[in-house]
């Protein structure tokens, strides 16, 4: 369901929380703190409040947040959000190896830095997933932490767009 940015801005904590609490996955928490940043200008000003609040996690907690992200393209259980965006890039599509090649970029990627990788899926095909995999694996775990979480942050960009209505 969507709202407006003024509707979002008269609702209780609660309300607010429900609404945009899954923009970023499995971690409502998120919403919850920005909440008290009201009135918020725009989705731009939404979505920076919803970014603070990330930048002040602890490092435990933001791994945290990197680590409720799905598999890309897992048949495992995931938030509709991303079973919407894995669908709109094929990835509930794949054929039996698309399906091995990514399970096994998958499991290589949790060996080296022990997170799922994580891109903004909306703006890719699965070639360009695939080649992204195979870039990134090559990074240390910093670059590929940061990277998570720039991906991320755009990901809720997105989701907060198709969320909030126009004014």
């Amino acid at each position: 369901m969507t709202s407006s940015i003024t509707q979002l801005n008269q609702m209780h904590q609660d309300e607010f929380v429900a609404a945009v609490g899954a923009v970023f996955e499995a971690t409502p928490a998120i919403a919850r703190e920005a909440w008290s940043q009201r009135p918020f200008t725009d989705v731009a000003a939404l979505h920076q409040a919803m970014v603070d609040v990330v930048s002040v996690m602890t490092q435990a907690e933001r791994l945290a947040l990197i680590q409720a992200h799905p598999d890309l393209g897992s048949k495992a259980k995931m938030a509709e959000a991303s079973v919407q965006e894995q669908a709109g890039a094929g990835l509930d599509r794949l054929t039996p190896e698309e399906y091995d090649r990514f399970h096994t970029l998958n499991q290589s990627y949790k060996a080296k830095f022990g997170f799922p990788f994580i891109i903004a899926v909306k703006k890719h095909t699965k070639a360009s997933i695939l080649d992204a995999f195979d870039q990134r694996l090559h990074n240390t775990s910093e670059v590929e932490a940061t990277q998570a979480l720039s991906e991320i942050m755009q990901i809720a960009q997105l989701r907060l767009t198709a969320l909030v209505t126009p004014a």
